[in-house]
Formats: structure tokens, sequence, C-alpha cells
């Protein structure tokens, strides 16, 4: 007889109370029953169930090999669950939760046509630029940009590498001329994003030396991404901004990549989600499909 088989009908007489109710729940007869677990303890060379006509008990070895049976069982189960997974239509609620802009712009649509490909599938999706609990927000997913902290429980999956640009109005470049060199923007009124603390310098990666800081004159902060690009399309000076949020206003011709032969520097953009012993498939999906479509947004085109 089949182990497998032998040890669910021996769990089932077990948490019945005879070997009359397993027969009837499994669609078997008493006597069948009996053969399964006459099996078990043939192999064991032990009793695993005290048996008389009106009750029947486990052995003290028949209690601990109860437990393991269900524990193999419920593993044999939960693979089987896997396999059915791997192989199905991702389907229920999948919730994320992204920065405001990139998101908007970068995420959601590629969520969007994932939800259009699959119907059974549901989309939650919070726009946040904080760092949210995984656990306690109940997401499935997080995108995160720039470098991450390492935090117990959580993986984090690099998809896309956001490449920042220089970029200012052809009124503003007609106006004060066109910077030839990294150095050139000290020259230059800056637009920079600042949230908290200090401004951070525009960065200009060198191979095998220490990125090019260059922190430009500025007399304009914003604490949003989009109004500084619309800044530089109003002229009012020149921006360092990732290449996704402007390629629309670049194709449009209302602003001009400026030193396209400088190394760009290049934000990291992650998936995280919490450290569980089985992935839905919902999820899995939805990071791969990420990781294969992001970074055709992030890249500018070859000068």
């Amino acid at each position: 007889m089949d182990r497998l088989t032998s040890m669910a009908v021996f769990v089932k007489a077990v948490e019945l109370g005879s070997f009359i109710a397993a027969a009837a729940a499994l669609d078997l007869s008493g006597p069948m029953v009996g053969k399964h677990v006459q099996c078990l303890e043939d192999r064991l060379g032990t009793r695993l169930l005290n048996r008389t006509t009106r009750r029947q008990s486990l052995t003290e070895f028949g209690k601990t090999y109860y437990e393991h049976c269900r524990a193999v069982l419920m593993e044999v189960e939960a693979v089987d669950a896997l396999a059915a997974d791997q192989v199905s239509e991702p389907r229920g609620s999948l919730r994320v939760t992204m920065p405001v802009h990139f998101g908007r712009r970068c995420v959601a649509p590629i969520l969007l046509n994932l939800a259009r490909r699959y119907s059974a599938l549901n989309l939650d999706l919070s726009f946040n630029d904080r760092f949210v609990d995984l656990a306690e927000g109940n997401y499935d997913l997080a995108i995160r940009t720039g470098e991450l902290e390492d935090r117990a429980g959580i993986i984090s999956r690099l998809v896309a590498r956001q490449q920042m640009v220089v970029c200012a109005s052809p009124s503003y470049l007609d106006a004060y001329g066109k910077p030839k060199q990294t150095e050139d923007l000290n020259y230059h009124q800056a637009l920079v994003y600042h949230r908290s603390g200090g401004v951070a310098p525009w960065l200009f990666p060198r191979s095998d030396l220490p990125a090019i800081r260059i922190a430009p004159p500025h007399r304009l902060r914003f604490d949003d991404l989009d109004a500084i690009a619309d800044a530089a399309v109003a002229a009012m000076g020149i921006a360092w901004l990732p290449y996704w949020l402007v390629r629309d206003r670049i194709d449009a011709g209302a602003l001009k990549l400026l030193l396209p032969r400088e190394q760009s520097f290049l934000y990291d953009c992650s998936v995280l989600w919490l450290h569980t012993p089985h992935m839905p498939r919902k999820v899995r999906v939805a990071i791969d499909v990420l990781a294969a479509t992001l970074p055709q947004l992030m890249s500018a085109p070859s000068p």
C-alpha cells in the first residue's frame, strides 16, 4: 500500500475516533481502513493503536507518530498548493505601497497593465513617500528608491536604476548659455530638491574615482519633483532630475538634456516584501514584470 495514503487514513481514524467514522469520511470500507493502519504497524514493527470492540486509543509511540504524520501531510498539502499556484492565473488582492511621483508615472501603469491581463487580480495601490511598515500595513510589496536600510524579515530585489539628468529650457539656455562641463554648473542658477536636512549635492560618477559633487548656487528650493520640472520649463533655472520624470518634456522640446557625455548618477529602485515560506503567484508575477519593464523607463537615450 502507498505509505502516504496509509498515513492519511491513520490520521483520519485518530481524529474521528474510529475506523468506521474514518471509512465513511474517506469513502472506504472499515476493513480497508484497518488494512492501512496494519500496514503502517507492520512497516514500523510496533503498534500504533490499542483497539477493542468498543474503543481505540493511541499507544505512546502512536501519539508521537500521529503528530509527525499530521506535519508530513500538512507539508504535502502546502507543496501541492504551491505547485497549483505556480501554474494558475494570478488572483486575489495585490497591495502595493510606492513613492508618489515614481509610483504614478512608472509603477502604476505597469501594474494596471498586469490587472488588465489578469482579470482575477485586484489592485490596492498606496502612494506615499514615507517608509511604510509592510507587516503593519498588510502590504504585499513596497517600492523604494535610493539606499535601503537592513530590516529583519524583509527581502529586497533591485529591479531598476534611475538615471539622473541635467536639463533646462531652450529659453533659459538662450539667455544664460549652455554649460559644457560639470564645473560650469557653478555659474548657473539651480532648481534644487529640499525636504529635510541640507540640500543634497548633484553627483556625477567617475570610473575608479569618487563622484564629482556639485552644489550649484540656487535661490529656489522645492519639496516636489514635478514642481522643479515645471520651474525648469518656465526658464527659472537648471534642474537635476530623474529621466523618467522629464522624458515627456524633453520629447516635446520644452526641456533640453545637458552634459550628455557626463556619466549619470544612478539611484536604485527596489521591490521589498516580507520573508515567507511561500510567495503567492500574484506577488511573483508583479515583481517579475516590474523588473522586466521598469529599466526601459529609466535611461536617457545615448548622445
